[in-house]
């Protein structure tokens, strides 16, 4: 476990906007009544780079900025597969954008059901179904050197490293060494291609490296046998764990081989728990349970409910004076022991604040450059900071004027290159026209610049 460097205090960032950078709201857009958990623009094939994709209930949606600020629906996927293996409702609380190796956009979404769905959005079909996680997904990345691997934060207690275009689950980072709760975020580094960061519920940031798994990575390309013959390794050990935060971590983000992240209140996790074990508290089996109950029944279930809602009452009132110091993303260095895996220290360098940020869950979101990072809270304010100055400089403090909260919100993106077609969606409906053509091909690099413009878009989640 490393250890907290003694030292100089970490610089913390001043809530006064600098309005470096004006913000304004352009559009806004509802998919019915459901909160959307995640919005994410496709940063990794530069055609694309004003297509995104949002997730939220069982619903996967492709979106296309146009000109003048208008928003084009492109594709809507609907998953329906719980009316046929019984399962709970579809609940996607994370999408990703990677790449086939012949070039083809893939949209991966994964969520309550621990199934991650890869969608090829060239075709409009369900390329593959990835199934291994024991309980829901709670975050999904792509490897920007090799668009073709992604992964998986689970609830339980696992890392996974997957090949988009095999369907092979090549690593999974559990074990000894690892998560001792639900895994909350998970990010690749972005030059290092060995290193991914994850965090969690157990309040720890770990760093993994697949350096000597690295032949299963390449032979994953080529494996042409059953997806479940292929030899998945576990690796039990992280190279580096750091216990910056005292309380759940909920998102990291490699910044260079520094790192971001942020966490939960004391008082969250506190109502948190307490919700666990309510819900443990009623043991009565699904099946036995009854939909009509006699008078004295209700009256039962009416005082568990009054005494239920006192002691969170409670709670809340004994933690409410509490001073919180952890509505805040961190900027923190790991330096690791190479002789010591696992251990070494965590310079804090930098804070920014972000007040009334304190609800399950709020991830932060980083542009293209990582020249600015986004984080909305519970009152619909998001708070635009430059993560290329010391100290901290807020560029913009954003309100919603509908109050709307925000869950997962994302960065401008830029001006539209050529006007798209009509994409059916492959099991919803069908959206309209929207344009003329496009063409999808393989791309020649990886996207290195975003094109500059003065065209903004915000995205209100509901």
């Amino acid at each position: 476990m490393a250890k907290i460097a003694l030292g100089c205090e970490p610089v913390v960032g001043s809530l006064t906007p600098s309005k470096k950078r004006e913000y304004r709201l352009t559009n806004r857009l509802q998919e019915g009544k459901r909160p959307l958990y995640a919005v994410v623009f496709n940063f990794i094939d530069s055609r694309y780079f004003n297509v995104f994709a949002t997730v939220g209930g069982n619903r996967v949606t492709v979106y296309q900025c146009l000109d003048e600020g208008v928003i084009a629906v492109l594709q809507s996927y609907v998953d329906e597969d719980v009316r046929k293996y019984n399962q709970k409702d579809e609940s996607f609380y994370t999408v990703s954008w990677a790449c086939n190796i012949d070039g083809a956009p893939f949209v991966v979404a994964g969520g309550i059901n621990g199934i991650i769905r890869v969608i090829n959005a060239s075709n409009e079909e369900i390329h593959k179904s990835f199934v291994g996680h024991g309980d829901s997904i709670n975050e999904i990345r792509t490897q920007p050197l090799k668009p073709s691997l992604i992964v998986s934060a689970s609830k339980d207690e696992s890392v996974r490293l997957w090949n988009v275009h095999t369907g092979i689950c090549i690593l999974i980072f559990a074990g000894a060494g690892g998560h001792r709760n639900e895994v909350l975020s998970v990010d690749f580094h972005p030059s290092d291609i060995y290193r991914i960061a994850s965090c969690g519920m157990d309040n720890t940031v770990k760093i993994w490296s697949m350096k000597e798994f690295w032949t299963y990575v390449e032979k994953s390309f080529t494996w042409t046998d059953c997806p479940s013959k292929f030899p998945t390794k576990y690796v039990q050990f992280p190279v580096f764990i750091a216990s910056v935060h005292s309380n759940y971590v909920d998102c990291n983000r490699w910044l260079g081989d520094f790192m971001l992240s942020k966490n939960l209140s004391f008082l969250l996790q506190i109502l948190l728990h307490l919700a666990v074990a309510l819900e443990e508290f009623d043991d009565t089996p699904e099946s036995e349970k009854q939909p009509s109950i006699t008078s004295f029944e209700k009256l039962a279930v009416v005082n568990k409910i009054v005494l239920n809602v006192a002691i969170m009452l409670i709670l809340v009132s004994c933690f409410a004076q509490l001073q919180s110091v952890d509505n805040e993303i961190v900027l923190w260095e790991p330096k690791m022991k190479e002789q010591s895996p696992g251990e070494g220290t965590a310079d804090i360098l930098q804070k920014y604040p972000v007040p009334e940020c304190d609800i399950w869950f709020i991830k932060f979101s980083c542009d293209f450059n990582y020249n600015a990072a986004a984080i909305g809270n519970r009152e619909g304010k998001i708070y635009v900071w430059e993560l290329q100055s010391s100290p901290p400089v807020l560029i913009a403090s954003i309100v919603s004027l509908s109050g709307y909260l925000m869950l997962n919100p994302n960065l401008q993106l830029d001006r539209l290159q050529c006007p798209l077609m009509e994409a059916p969606s492959l099991a919803a409906v069908r959206m309209g026209q929207y344009g003329a053509g496009i063409q999808l091909h393989h791309p020649h690099e990886l996207y290195i610049q975003v094109v500059p413009s003065g065209f903004d878009v915000t995205v209100n989640l509901l």
